[in-house]
């Protein structure tokens, strides 16, 4: 691949697109990236002179907008997160049906060479038989969930696998399922409702965000649950060799976690200052229960969310590094904890925490 290239970012706006966008301008095999998201074009990447930006959501019609500047390389990022309460049906259509139209389009224009789409571990699913010591491959099934955000990621798979075996096959595709992403952008640049903004205090915003910061004076934590996490630097350079180098076949699919330990309940509380309390999980379900729809979703702790904080999802990372040699930058506690990365200036200096 060394012509020029025109990505198509899907979600630009986001965390993960904002971040693609400002690093792949600095290329110079980049002649230029196409954005679209239904939000407003963020400072971030305001003045951006490769950047034409499109706000629109992947459901509406942007194809022929998009189709003149024959873009190369589609990575899809667009995805309404968090559950929007009572507005379920339409979620589904932004989401999946958004994804389907990336697809099609992906695989009907002659100028795309590359779909790289961002998954999700969480559609491996959480369920009460999973065990910590179990390390998840990318040639495990995904499971069926009640968590509406693990269910579209893993519908948007399955339509992605069919509509690539009835293609000509001139696209090639790389999926992406990511663990918990963090690092300076995320917990200093773009606070909002999370696991690590919520148990480290950071939630200011509101009267329900304050109550929830207080509420996490201690951390609770389930017998099984643990997280991995990957840094935000490593994710951008992943997808990066992911779009820029050649790929082992035409449909490859990587789980990106970094080796070594999974971060456990205990870990977390440590790294924010905070004492663990031991709960049930069906004290975290009644508790997910209550704020979800007293909060009317403003507090992201939708049907089946509960079972993420009860029950361990635990992947392999490692076909990253077999396959296209890269070496994660980051284990998964130095990303919760320490603040070095691109985006490091950002974070005040008091605040600084670099691995040791």
């Amino acid at each position: 691949m060394n012509e020029k290239q025109v990505i198509l970012i899907t979600g630009a706006a986001g965390y993960v697109g904002t971040m693609l966008v400002t690093e792949f301008a600095k290329r110079d095999d980049v002649a230029k990236i196409i954005a679209i998201d239904k939000e407003t074009i963020p400072d971030l990447i305001r003045k951006e002179p490769k950047l034409i930006y499109l706000q629109t959501n992947t459901s509406d019609d942007w194809e022929v907008k998009v189709r003149v500047h024959a873009p190369t390389i589609i990575i899809h990022t667009a995805w309404q997160i968090r559950e929007m309460y009572g507005a379920q049906d339409m979620e589904w259509q932004w989401n999946v049906g958004g994804s389907d139209k990336v697809f099609d389009f992906a695989f009907a224009e002659k100028s795309v060479q590359r779909l790289v789409h961002f998954s999700t571990v969480a559609s491996y699913g959480a369920y009460p038989s999973n065990t910590i010591e179990h390390r998840y491959t990318e040639d495990e099934p995904f499971r069926k969930m009640e968590y509406l955000y693990a269910e579209e990621k893993r519908v948007a798979e399955e339509h992605l696998v069919s509509k690539y075996a009835t293609s000509d096959k001139h696209t090639t595709v790389a999926v992406i399922r990511p663990a918990a992403i963090t690092g300076p952008r995320g917990r200093y640049m773009r606070i909002r409702f999370g696991l690590q903004s919520a148990l480290a205090g950071q939630l200011k915003d509101s009267f329900v965000y304050r109550v929830v910061s207080g509420l996490v004076a201690f951390v609770p934590v389930t017998k099984k649950w643990l997280r991995q996490f990957i840094h935000e630097d490593d994710v951008v350079q992943i997808v990066e060799r992911v779009c820029f180098t050649e790929l082992p076949s035409t449909f490859e699919v990587f789980n990106i976690c970094p080796p070594g330990a999974v971060v456990r309940g205990s870990d977390m509380a440590k790294a924010v200052g905070k004492r663990e309390i031991p709960v049930q999980p069906w004290m975290v379900r009644v508790a997910f229960f209550f704020f979800w729809h007293v909060t009317f979703g403003k507090i992201p702790t939708g049907r089946g969310t509960w079972k993420s904080y009860s029950f361990p999802i635990a992947v392999d990372g490692s076909k990253v590094t077999r396959v296209l040699g890269y070496e994660y930058q980051y284990s998964s506690l130095n990303a919760f904890q320490y603040t070095n990365g691109i985006y490091e200036s950002y974070v005040p200096e008091a605040l600084r925490r670099h691995v040791p």
